[in-house]
């Protein structure tokens, strides 16, 4: 094609409409026309409410842990929208480090898990820097992962917090209660929430531990379908400061994962000795003589008499007898001659 060439006497070339104008064009139907030296701007969307509780938990661990708690921190910050995350604290650090984590992070509740012996899991829930905070030891853990949890709600989603009516009745489970409240509860017009309650926490109270689960609210019946995670919280302590501190109230019926397992290997040890000691015994009648029993004079009352027969003592051997060989026996080819016959 020939290039566009300009004529003598005409005038010069329109320029091409700008962004700005097309947006006064686009929006005259709708926007009233914008005046000229003005921007064109959109209206920000309505909030529905204003974000006035600013809980942020931090969710963190120390070095050591396993895939299972590994699996179980990703898990409660799946479901916990207002929750924070950060790197792995080294073991060799004092638990009180962990305020100032919090404070660089912009967190004022914690939920740290501690590993020990690469067996033993601990978990801490620090209302920081203030306190209080609460020492567990975590048991039978199950993750989101199990297959035998089919349930499923929607990530951001606020949950309804269920509490056994015991959490009213003790004061140290009263505190527990306000302690989940604001850790677990996920604040109202959070940025990253939904405004749906599809799920259900519950804490119990059973054989001096609190059991947490996690449900789905199925709509068509109400009822109601677990999803996870699934664990047992073993109370140890609770201090008046932020991971440390005045001790509020300590569990008498708790007792350490090292005195349990030296229970085990010595009741195991008792049931080895136990046999052992059997062998022996055993092994000791077999070779003692056994203790002769005195004859019992009233056991001839009961004795009959037996008839006695004469004895025949032969002091020749007997004759043999003569063999007599039969004539009249024929042979076997006769017979078999005289049967055929």
């Amino acid at each position: 094609m020939a290039a566009h060439r300009k004529k003598r006497g005409s005038n010069a070339r329109a320029a091409p409409p700008s962004k700005k104008a097309k947006l006064e064009q686009k929006g005259a139907g709708t926007v009233a026309a914008v005046p000229a030296g003005e921007e064109f701007t959109i209206p920000a969307p309505v909030s529905e409410g204003k974000w006035k509780n600013k809980e942020r938990v931090l969710i963190f661990s120390s070095r050591g842990i396993n895939f299972r708690t590994r699996h179980l921190m990703q898990d409660l910050r799946t479901l916990m929208p207002h929750s924070k995350a950060d790197s792995k604290m080294d073991r060799k650090d004092k638990l009180f480090v962990i305020n100032e984590v919090c404070e660089m992070k912009n967190c004022n509740k914690c939920i740290y898990f501690e590993a020990k012996k690469k067996q033993d899991l601990y978990m801490w829930l620090s209302n920081s820097p203030e306190g209080p905070s609460a020492k567990f030891l975590v048991q039978n853990i199950h993750t989101l992962a199990e297959l035998k949890m089919t349930g499923n709600c929607l990530k951001g989603s606020r949950p309804l917090l269920s509490f056994h009516p015991v959490f009213d009745r003790d004061p140290y489970l009263a505190l527990l209660k306000e302690l989940f409240i604001q850790i677990f509860g996920t604040p109202r017009y959070h940025p990253k929430s939904q405004p749906f309650v599809d799920h259900v926490i519950t804490f119990s109270v059973a054989d001096k531990r609190i059991w947490f689960r996690n449900y789905q609210i199925i709509e068509e019946d109400a009822s109601l379908v677990e999803i996870g995670p699934r664990l047992v919280l073993n109370l140890i302590k609770i201090f008046q400061g932020s991971f440390g501190g005045p001790t509020l109230y300590e569990n008498p019926h708790y007792q350490s994962p090292n005195m349990h397992r030296r229970i085990i290997r010595l009741t195991t040890a008792a049931k080895v000795r136990e046999k052992q000691q059997v062998k022996e015994l055993q092994k000791m009648k077999s070779v003692e003589e056994k203790a002769v029993i005195p004859p019992d004079p009233t056991e001839e009352v009961f004795v009959t008499p037996a008839e006695q027969k004469p004895q025949l003592i032969e002091t020749q051997a007997p004759l043999s007898k003569p063999s007599v060989k039969r004539k009249d026996k024929k042979f076997k080819r006769q017979r078999l001659s005289k049967k055929r016959t």
